[in-house]
């Protein structure tokens, strides 16, 4: 029977089923990416005393994987713009897992620096793949809540991996190696739920290969992006086409607006004990992971927001926000603990919410042709920031003080928040036809 004389609820229900599907495969890459840069931290003074790593070892090792996100990303978009989703979405979960399984089996600094290596190249890949395929995919009234939970997935993850870090560290005996390993086995449970996905029908259509995306998108995309899908450009993108005079400013707004909101959580997260510490601050447990337990408040919250206010209204303001709450920190030096705490809190709760925004512009304001590449340079970009921030973090506190250390996480914050009250779009209810054709904020 084909899809034209199969009954319209058997076909809807055959297109429910796969969404769900296709959210939770990508839902769980971003879970691998939260989880494998959050459970680092718990370990990371069990690793450096047994392998004897200086600071900047220490430093190299726990921003290794964002520096295989740096390289992955661009590559990964690229290549998925030319030979299509599908080949990258099942090769960067494969590559992931194997790495991942090499840090049962480490021995040395360099051998750690390579699996993290690795594993930071395969979410990189993951980055400009699955972003642009939750958007295509997507219905248009759900789009950014499904974007949205990736982030969530991400936070989560990240939260979910210091937890279980700190508890297997503190109250058993079995090893930093394979508290890191645990990784492995999200990944191969991924690997495995990824087989026999479909491509994209709105890649196979910009690459003219309109008839298998008709029969694609009939079986799988839901009725709005059905439609849409007739509107798809055909043309070959390049990475030039992000500097053109039509995308520049959204490559622009997304590179940028990403590396200021990253480079500071990513710094104050990852070293949230030694943070707290400076301000005579508990660590430990309820430090690390209640940071991270308002970060994910702060995307829950905005995925039930995102598709009833919009973007813009969620990213400015906050940013804004943060800027102050960052630079009152740097100033009061000798603020109460407890004004301290609450202050960090603040600022992990709403950097979070407007970070959920950097996995759903690069998806709606890209064009299909250019939507991987376009993904994949903005989250290289970002993840300078959080190199960055992760690296420099402990040789700032040490070097220049923590108040200092604040400050400039400030001004970041101000750079980002000053960059989208010029450029943040408004795509709430756009198709992403719409979204993607012009630039209007």
């Amino acid at each position: 029977m084909s899809l034209q004389t199969r009954p319209k609820n058997t076909v809807e229900t055959g297109k429910r089923r796969f969404l769900n599907r296709m959210i939770a495969v990508l839902i769980g890459g971003m879970l691998l990416d939260g989880y494998i840069l959050g459970i680092v931290g718990p370990v990371s003074s069990a690793m450096a005393d047994e392998l004897q790593l200086s600071p900047l070892w220490e430093g190299l090792i726990v921003a290794a994987a964002l520096l295989g996100i740096l390289a992955g990303s661009p590559l990964g978009g690229w290549a998925a713009d030319k030979w299509g989703r599908k080949p990258l979405f099942t090769f960067d979960i494969a590559l992931f897992t194997v790495a991942s399984a090499m840090q049962f089996f480490i021995d040395s600094p360099v051998l750690l620096l390579v699996a993290r290596l690795l594993m930071g190249i395969a979410i990189g890949i993951e980055y400009s793949v699955g972003w642009p395929l939750m958007g295509e995919f997507s219905p248009t009234r759900l789009r950014g809540r499904l974007l949205g939970a990736m982030n969530i997935a991400w936070y989560g993850g990240f939260m979910m991996a210091y937890l279980i870090g700190y508890l297997l560290n503190e109250y058993t005996e079995i090893g930093w190696r394979f508290i890191l390993g645990t990784s492995t086995f999200l990944a191969l449970l991924l690997f495995i739920a990824r087989l026999g996905m479909p491509e994209s029908p709105r890649w196979l259509f910009s690459v003219g290969r309109r008839d298998e995306a008709r029969l694609l998108a009939q079986k799988y995309l839901p009725d709005d992006a059905l439609s849409d899908l007739e509107h798809e450009d055909v043309r070959k993108g390049s990475f030039a086409m992000l500097f053109s005079r039509q995308y520049w400013r959204s490559t622009l707004f997304i590179s940028g607006f990403w590396f200021c909101a990253v480079a500071p959580y990513f710094a104050i997260a990852t070293f949230a004990d030694s943070v707290l510490h400076q301000y005579g601050l508990a660590g430990g447990l309820a430090g690390g992971v209640g940071l991270s337990a308002v970060a994910l408040a702060g995307v829950v919250i905005t995925f039930f927001l995102i598709d009833k206010l919009g973007r813009r209204v969620l990213t400015v303001p906050t940013q804004w926000l943060c800027a102050v709450v960052l630079a009152v920190i740097g100033i009061w030096g000798g603020a109460p603990p407890a004004v301290v705490l609450v202050l960090f809190l603040v600022f992990s709760f709403f950097n979070a919410g407007y970070t959920t925004l950097t996995g759903v512009y690069p998806a709606e304001i890209f064009p299909t042709e250019i939507r991987g590449i376009g993904t994949g340079f903005a989250t290289s970009i970002s993840r300078i920031g959080a190199f960055v921030g992760t690296f420099l973090m402990p040789l700032a506190i040490e070097n220049l003080g923590t108040s200092t250390t604040m400050l400039i996480a400030a001004a970041v914050a101000f750079a980002g928040a000053g960059l989208s009250q010029w450029l943040a779009p408004e795509t709430k209810g756009m198709s992403l036809t719409e979204a993607a054709a012009g630039y209007t904020h």
